[in-house]
C-alpha cells in the first residue's frame, strides 16, 4: 500500500463523513494517551508505594504545562501546513515543514534544559512535601529528557494530520504506548527503579514514537515529507508558525495556572471532598480528549479549505465539528454519570469518597457540552490563522474569570457546588465572545475576497 493512500482530501466530498472518519483515529490516539498515563500511575502506585505515587503525582501540573507548550507549537505547524496543502503552494509547504521541524526540536530542547536546571526550585515553590520532592525532581528530570522527542512526534503528527492522515500517528503511538507499559512493569517490578523506572519508560517510548513518525516523513514521497538536505530555517515561515503556536502554547500554560487556584479551593474542604474530587476528575480527560479530536479536525479542514478558497466549507466545517463535539460531550458526560458508581469505584473503595465524587459528576455531566461552543470556535479561528484575539478572550473568560469567581461567588457561598458551576459559566461567557470573533473574521474574509464566494 502506498503512503498516498493514507491521505485524505479535505477540500471535497461529504464533510459529515470525512470529518468523522478523520476524527475517529484522533479520538483513539487521545484516549490511548490517557490510558497509558493512567498505567504509569497505577504501576508506580501498586508496586513502588505511596511515596513514589505521591512524587509522580506532584509533577502532573508541570508535565501538563510543558507538554502543552509543545502541543501549542504543533498547532501552528498544523494550521500553516494545511493552508499550503489546500492552496497547492508546494514551495511554501516545503519551507514550512523544513522550518517547523527545527522549531519543534528546539522547543523540546529548551524545555529539557529549563526543566533539568530549575525543576527543584519550581517544585519547592509549589510547596511539594519534603518527603516527596526528591522523588519528584528525579522523575521530572528523567521524564523531561524525552521532550525533544515529544516535540518531534508532535511535529510529525501535525504535518500528517494536516494532510488528512490521522491513522499512522495512532499506530505509532499505540506501539510506543504498549512498549511504555511493558517497560514500566520491567523497570519497577524487576529492576526496582521506582519513580526513575516509570520516567525512563516514558522517555524511551517518546523516542520510539518520534522515530517511527520521522521515518514515515523521511521515507515518504509526498510533497510534505522531510528531506534532510532541505532542513533549513526560513524566517518568514517561522514567524507564521509562531504567530499561531505561541498564543496556543500560552493558552495551555495559563489553563494550568488557573487550575492551581481551583485545586487550592478544593483543598479548603475536608479530605473526603478532596479525594472525591480527584476520583471524579478522572472523567475530565476522557471527555475533553474525545472532544479534542473534532477541534483538530476543525482547524485542519478549515485551514485547507481556506487555502483552497472554498468559503462555504469553512462555515460548514465549523458547524459540523461543533455538533460532533457537543454530542460527544453530552453522551460521554451523561454516560459516565449513569455509570457513576462503577466508574468511581475504579479509583476508590471508600463509600463517602464515592458520594463526594458523585457531587462533581452530577454538575459536570451536562457542563462539559458548554465547552464545545468555546473550543470549536477557537479551533475555527486557528484554522483561519487567527490566535492572538481568541487567546486573549479565553484567558479573560476561562482563566481570569475563574479567579474572580473563586474570590467572590465561591468565597461568599463556600460550597463545593458553587465551585464546580464556575466551569459552565466561564465556558459559556467565553464561548459567546469567541463565536462573535470567529463570525466577524469569517465575514471580513468574505468581504475581502468576494471573488472566492
Amino acid at each position: 500500500m502506498s503512503s498516498k493512500s493514507h491521505e485524505m482530501d479535505l477540500c471535497s466530498g461529504s464533510l459529515w463523513k470525512k470529518i468523522f472518519v478523520y476524527s475517529v483515529p484522533l479520538m483513539f490516539t487521545n484516549i490511548l494517551q490517557v490510558l497509558f498515563n493512567m498505567s504509569d500511575v497505577a504501576v508506580v502506585g501498586k508496586f513502588a508505594g505511596a511515596i513514589a505515587l505521591g512524587a509522580v503525582g506532584s509533577t502532573s501540573i508541570l508535565v501538563t504545562l510543558f507538554t502543552g507548550i509543545l502541543l501549542g507549537l504543533a498547532s501552528g505547524v498544523n494550521a500553516l501546513t494545511a493552508l499550503h496543502i489546500g492552496s497547492k503552494d508546494d514551495e511554501g509547504l516545503k519551507r514550512t515543514v523544513h522550518t517547523a521541524v527545527i522549531i519543534c526540536l528546539a522547543g523540546g530542547i529548551l524545555i529539557t534544559v529549563f526543566g533539568i536546571l530549575f525543576s527543584h526550585n519550581i517544585l519547592a515553590l509549589m510547596n511539594t512535601k519534603d518527603e516527596l520532592i526528591d522523588g519528584a525532581v528525579l522523575y521530572l528530570r528523567i521524564y523531561l529528557l524525552g521532550m525533544p522527542a515529544l516535540g518531534l512526534y508532535n511535529f510529525g503528527n501535525a504535518v500528517l494530520s494536516a494532510a488528512g492522515d490521522t491513522k499512522r500517528p495512532l499506530y505509532y503511538l499505540a506501539f510506543a504506548g504498549v512498549v511504555n507499559v511493558i517497560l514500566n512493569l520491567f523497570f519497577v517490578i524487576v529492576c526496582h527503579l521506582g519513580v526513575a523506572g516509570v520516567a525512563l519508560a516514558s522517555m524511551i517510548s517518546q523516542f520510539i514514537s518520534a522515530f517511527l513518525i520521522l521515518r514515515a516523513l523521511l521515507t515518504g514521497k509526498e510533497k510534505y515529507c522531510l528531506r534532510l538536505s532541505e532542513i533549513r530555517f526560513d524566517k518568514r515561515k517561522a514567524v507564521g508558525i509562531l504567530q499561531i503556536g505561541i498564543p496556543s502554547a500560552f493558552q495551555y500554560s495559563l489553563f494550568a495556572f488557573a487550575n492551581l487556584f481551583v485545586q487550592s479551593s478544593v483543598n479548603s474542604f475536608d479530605h473526603v471532598l478532596v479525594e472525591g474530587n480527584s476520583a471524579a476528575a478522572n472523567a475530565d480527560p476522557l471527555v475533553y480528549d474525545m472532544m479534542a479530536a473534532f477541534y483538530t479536525a476543525c482547524s485542519s479542514f478549515i485551514a485547507q479549505n481556506f487555502g483552497a478558497r472554498k468559503k462555504k466549507r469553512i462555515l460548514q466545517t465549523y458547524l459540523i465539528c461543533l455538533f460532533y463535539s457537543f454530542i460527544t460531550s453530552l453522551v460521554l458526560g451523561v454516560g459516565i454519570y449513569l455509570a457513576r458508581y462503577p466508574f468511581l469505584y475504579l479509583f476508590t473503595s471508600d463509600k463517602a469518597v464515592v458520594e463526594a465524587g458523585i457531587t462533581r459528576l452530577s454538575i459536570m455531566a451536562l457542563s462539559y457540552s458548554a465547552s464545545a461552543f468555546m473550543d470549536a470556535s477557537i479551533a475555527a479561528s486557528r484554522g483561519l490563522g487567527k490566535t492572538a484575539v481568541p487567546t486573549f478572550v479565553v484567558v479573560m473568560g476561562s482563566c481570569v474569570f475563574r479567579i474572580i469567581w473563586i474570590y467572590t461567588i465561591f468565597a461568599y457561598f463556600h460550597t463545593i457546588q458553587s465551585l464546580y458551576i464556575l466551569y459552565v459559566f466561564s465556558w459559556g461567557i467565553t464561548a459567546i465572545a469567541e463565536n462573535i470573533y470567529f463570525f466577524h473574521v469569517y465575514r471580513h474574509t468574505l468581504t475581502e475576497k468576494k471573488e472566492l464566494c
